[in-house]
């Protein structure tokens, strides 16, 4: 029935064509209340209220050319803004932006009490820690949709959406979400305190590696340590390959030793054979998985099947070579574009001066009496014993202590959370852009996932703890895992994994995402001379995707690619988590996307791709293919968030302006979301990024062979080929060129050509040696060549110089001055604790930046802002109503003592 419901839609607007680019925001803004004289602040749960009277007033000024709409969120305290029609694709609209945005500020402002704020952050800095006394009105911790013993939930906006969604989320997971975020250490941190880890042993991660946050990956650790500490990681170079987890992606060996046989089709599903496809030859290298309900056949990342054997298992046709995910470039260097795991463990050897080998610590470290940790949930302390008198616990001690020194990982204190209301209870930067005809909106969403862990970081606390990360995205991913235990990869105590037929395939196919994470595949097929239409960018598709195989099967009997059929069928391999009464049979899918969005719309990807919408009436707006990018966090002020969002559709227009690709594979981006999460990552870390965002100009076989980026020459200053016309302008490009650009989805080019190395976001966003000319040089490059109107440029100057300047770590992210606020805060006792006061004077301070009465150069530099004030919200209506005597005296009194009616004497 679903598979039907998305091939009627697609077959209706797949033909679309010729759309103009149309793109919009959303801003998400919590509303707390302010209690001076105990220097107190909470949640106010007005937000229902907020809302409706804003998109009343709305509807008083509909003559206005420039409005908003208001529509609920998660929390009782959110509310989220939209422009109210969206911006156009003229360079002028780029100047709108911020002026709705400050706009929409504005108005929120005219329907707040006194002692109410809205700051754009990212989070309420003590959700969680206050207990009862946490809202306005006061709310009991507690209650059967999250059963948190944080938070109650009664700060769950009453739609009942939001309220199913957190109950079904909990009872598919079978237990409570479960949120660990490493804390931060600071000099009294007590949960640091005795605590003998590797992370202790051996410093964070030395050298320029980041100590990374393992989101959606700790039930391992959970299990071991309980829920009050995380194992971490660190990112690293050397190729080894991240801790196994269920099925992974191996490499096989296509060999047939049968005279005459040169490989083997491609298989849309099992025994169904697709003989017009680019089928592999025996000596080449396959990537996939085995599947688990199919033995004896492999699934490529690819989204086709082949079989390892021949049906008599006398032939062998697929030979496992590798266990490892990713391959390198040929011969270059490891640093271009090598394998790199996500985390390793702590590089341990046996201390010589201990007199013992390791296996006799583990010995007798056995025959320990080690007593359970009451605050630990049951599970091994990770602290000695503070009071030994014993001779034998003396020994014990010390054994216990050599073993954790030696032996145990990089485990760190945690802030643990265990409801939906802490991830998506945190507000964020969205922007939506519609595309031309369907191909480029598949185009555009391969690209900009790229661009999902972009520097935007605000998220530095959370439930009155200072954290050691940076960002929000994985405290969404775990705060949504419904997934359960068997899709999670866990056993049963008894090894047993128990089948619910209820849930999809039982609850027991393997998952291995949040419903909250990056995108699971790529999209776009390219439809030139260098593929065909069952080509699929393989090398990109480097990990596993978990499908509803018949649903997959059905797509593709009905025509529709591979690519395509692997993304929805993705979708589908999850339940629905919301259906309402009246919205089952009685909805007909031939004419209503209701059930295809219900999964759509609960997963919640880093760009969602969004097909036409049906019109149900003449009237009823048209809409074409969107995609929507929706990683970023929430900053401070109007110009911050205008600024990230021009840049963002920017980007967009470079890409296919200058026909660009920005592809990797999928899990060097997963990979970059991870370190973006870590400390100080927008300067210090790295990230994974292509190097030749255009095809080479001679030779691209890699290493050793010589080659040519076309961007070279304007980088060195050099203009042999005449790329520059008299006026030093960019010539347009052309058709000969675009054409030779247009190949590159195809990765038709060898190792060099598709080779990606560790940047970091300065290099990402300025450029790096003469192959990468820089995200920024490329947008001013493309305002130039468009000939941008003055007004425009003088903005997107300012704005590009900003986003410059951050990359260049001269300008600290919100998380960084976040931190440094706290840490710097009179009442700051250096133990990790945000309290009352020093929260209250956080967002007192988040709210003056952002209305612009208070600067901080650290942030901002020397950009200030005209301060926003409700004066000027909304028009003034020139009325005829008539007024009592009794007023008109009052303000023709006020008047007339003025000085200047005074008579002279």
């Amino acid at each position: 029935m679903q598979a039907c419901v998305f091939i009627s839609t697609y077959n209706r607007v797949k033909d679309l064509k010729g759309d103009e680019l149309l793109w919009g925001d959303e801003v998400e803004y919590g509303i707390f209340v302010l209690d001076p004289e105990n220097k107190k602040i909470r949640l106010s749960l007005r937000a229902k209220e907020i809302m409706d009277e804003l998109n009343a007033n709305e509807q008083h000024h509909l003559h206005r050319t420039e409005g908003a709409k208001w529509v609920p969120e998660y929390g009782a305290w959110m509310v989220e803004s939209t422009p109210n029609r969206p911006y156009t694709g003229f360079s002028h609209d780029l100047l709108r932006l911020e002026r709705n945005m400050r706009l929409r500020r504005q108005r929120l402002m005219t329907v707040l009490k006194e002692n109410e704020i809205a700051p754009t952050v990212t989070t309420f800095p003590l959700l969680g820690a206050m207990g009862d006394d946490s809202t306005v009105p006061p709310t009991k911790v507690g209650g059967p949709k999250a059963d948190s013993e944080y938070i109650s939930d009664d700060i769950i906006n009453p739609h009942p959406r939001f309220g199913t969604l957190t109950k079904n989320i909990r009872e598919r997971r079978g237990e409570k979400v479960s949120i660990r975020v490493p804390l931060f250490k600071d000099t009294n941190t007590k949960e640091f305190k005795g605590l003998v880890t590797a992370l202790e042993q051996h410093g964070c991660c030395g050298g320029d590696a980041l100590q990374l946050w393992r989101y959606g990956k700790g039930d391992a650790s959970n299990e071991k340590y309980g829920r009050d500490f995380i194992v971490v990681g660190c990112s690293t170079k050397d190729g080894s390959s991240e801790p196994s987890e269920g099925e992974q992606l191996k490499k096989w060996l296509v060999n047939i030793a049968v005279d005459g046989c040169k490989g083997l089709f491609y298989r849309s599903a099992p025994n169904v054979i697709v003989p017009d496809a680019n089928w592999p030859r025996n000596g080449d290298i396959v990537v996939g998985y085995e599947v688990p309900d199919q033995p004896g056949w492999v699934r490529l990342q690819n989204g086709y099947y082949l079989p390892m054997q021949s049906d008599d298992g006398k032939i062998q046709f697929l030979h496992q070579v590798s266990t490892k995910v990713h391959s390198t470039t040929g011969g270059l260097p490891k640093e271009f574009g090598s394998s790199t795991p996500l985390f390793v463990p702590a590089e341990i050897s046996a201390d010589p001066g201990l007199g013992r080998d390791l296996l006799q610590l583990k010995e007798e470290i056995e025959t320990l009496d080690l007593t359970d940790s009451p605050t630990n949930g049951g599970k091994l302390s990770l602290t000695p014993p503070s009071d030994v008198e014993a001779t034998a616990p003396m020994r014990s001690s010390k054994i216990l202590t050599e073993v954790q020194h030696q032996l145990l990982e990089r485990v760190c204190p945690a802030v643990h959370m265990d409801a939906m209301a802490f991830g998506m209870g945190c507000c964020c930067l969205q922007v939506t852009f519609q595309n031309e005809d369907v191909d480029e909106s598949r185009f555009v969403y391969d690209q900009i996932a790229v661009l999902a862990p972009i520097f935007t970081a605000a998220t530095p606390i959370l439930k009155g703890r200072i954290v050691d990360t940076d960002c929000r995205w994985g405290i969404i991913s775990e705060a949504v895992d419904d997934r359960t235990p068997a899709e999670r990869g866990l056993a049963e105590q008894d090894g047993s994994m128990p089948t619910q037929s209820e849930l999809a395939a039982n609850g027991k196919r393997r998952l291995y995402k949040s419903r909250v994470d990056m995108i699971p595949s790529v999209l776009y097929i390219y439809q030139g001379t260098c593929g065909n239409a069952n080509q699929v960018l393989n090398k990109y598709n480097d990990i596993p995707v978990p499908l509803e195989e018949e649903f997959y099967k059905t797509l593709r009997d009905n025509d529709i690619d591979p690519a395509l059929s692997q993304h929805v069928s993705h979708l589908f391999a999850r339940d629905p988590l919301v259906i309402f009464d009246g919205a089952v049979e009685e909805v007909d899918d031939e004419t209503n996307t209701e059930h295809f969005e219900s999964i759509q719309s609960t997963n919640w990807q880093s760009v969602r791709w969004k097909p036409p919408p049906p019109r149900h009436t003449p009237n009823d707006p048209h809409i074409g293919w969107r995609t929507e990018f929706r990683s970023m966090e929430m900053q401070l002020t109007d110009f911050e968030n205008a600024a990230f969002t021009s840049f963002v559709v920017l980007l967009t227009r470079v890409i296919l302006t200058f026909d660009l690709n920005l592809y990797l594979p999928l899990s060097r981006v997963d990979a970059n979301m991870q370190r973006a999460h870590s400390r100080n990552a927008a300067k210090t870390g790295k990230f994974y990024f292509r190097r030749h965002l255009a095809p080479l100009e001679e030779g691209d076989f890699g290493y050793g062979v010589q080659y040519t980026s076309i961007f070279a020459n304007a980088i060195n200053g050099t203009d042999t080929d005449g790329n520059l016309n008299d006026e030093g302008r960019v010539r347009s490009p052309s058709d000969a060129d675009t054409s030779h650009r247009r190949a590159t989805p195809c990765a038709t080019g060898g190792d060099e050509g598709n080779s990606y190395e560790e940047m970091t976001m300065a290099e990402i966003m300025t450029g790096k040696g003469d192959y990468f000319p820089g995200l920024i040089p490329l947008v001013f490059a493309y305002l130039e060549l468009i000939k941008c109107d003055s007004f425009t440029m003088a903005r997107m100057t300012e704005y590009l110089n900003f986003i410059e300047k951050r990359a260049l770590g001269d300008l600290q992210t919100p998380a960084t001055w976040m931190r440094n606020f706290v840490r710097n805060h009179k009442a700051y006792k250096h133990d990790s604790v945000v309290s009352d006061e020093i929260a209250y004077d956080l967002m007192v301070a988040c709210k003056e930046i952002g209305e612009g009465t208070r600067h901080e150069p650290s942030l901002l530099g020397d950009l200030k802002f005209e301060p926003i004030t409700t004066a000027g919200a909304y028009d003034v209506k020139l009325g005829s109503k008539r007024v009592q005597s009794t007023e008109i005296l009052g303000l023709l009194g006020r008047y007339t003592k003025r000085s200047s009616f005074a008579i002279p004497k």
